[in-house]
């Protein structure tokens, strides 16, 4: 009989089955410690094949924060947060119910991006590339501001990444309640860049002068379909 695990790593091309094998290497020992030659043997294949598919590690780093993306921001984080809420407002905290389930896996690895950023820092293409993929979740959070008729979208929305990343880094550090600490200044956040409940001196019209209004339409573009019966195990 068949082995339908072999089945499925023969009808991968080589690029998937390189970029699958070095995924989890990337985001349990960051990149320096992940070698061509690793990755060779994990994923079954030539040094040969992987060169034709990839110039060097960074630029496997390149596509295996491209699946971080998928699988996690938009499979993950984007898609537990429609499927949780019915208004943009509750989407956005369901942003850090997410959160708190994902603090609470035994195999929590925080932020990728963050690390990786960390580690080559900002000048590097692959720090280069994490701050792309941070601004996409930023930008997430912002189309959903937008929706909720918020003011000053764009304070709003690194005030708010402040809070995302700040719950990640405090649930690496042992704190387990972290996202529903963060959720709770969340809906402070809220309230203060909501055009109802903003202090005074955050309503003048002119913070919308360099407000990027095509948020949406990029975000639009890699939104996920929810499928709102789907668990996050499912995501995972």
């Amino acid at each position: 009989m068949l082995d339908p695990t072999r089945i499925e790593t023969v009808s991968k091309t080589v690029r998937e089955r390189i970029v699958d094998a070095s995924y989890p290497m990337f985001i349990r020992s960051g990149i320096r410690d992940v070698t061509p030659e690793k990755v060779q043997l994990a994923a079954g294949v030539t040094a040969e094949e992987f060169n034709r598919e990839f110039a060097s590690r960074d630029d496997l780093g390149v596509a295996a924060l491209d699946k971080r993306e998928r699988d996690w921001t938009v499979g993950i984080v984007a898609a537990g947060a429609l499927a949780r809420g019915t208004t943009p407002e509750t989407r956005l905290l369901a942003i850090f119910d997410v959160f708190d389930e994902w603090f609470h896996r035994d195999d929590y690895e925080a932020c990728t991006f963050v690390n990786v950023l960390l580690e080559m820092g900002r000048e590097h293409p692959l720090g280069q590339a994490s701050i792309v993929h941070l601004h996409y979740i930023r930008h997430f959070v912002e189309s959903l501001a937008l929706e909720a008729g918020l003011i000053d979208i764009d304070d709003f929305g690194w005030s708010w990444h402040i809070l995302m990343k700040g719950a990640i880094i405090s649930a690496a550090e042992g704190d387990a309640g972290a996202a529903r600490r963060a959720r709770a200044m969340a809906r402070d956040l809220i309230d203060r860049f909501s055009p109802v409940t903003a202090p005074a001196s955050d309503r003048d019209p002119a913070i919308y002068d360099d407000i990027d209004w095509d948020i949406d339409d990029a975000v639009t573009g890699r939104r996920p379909n929810v499928d709102s019966s789907l668990s996050f195990d499912d995501y995972h």
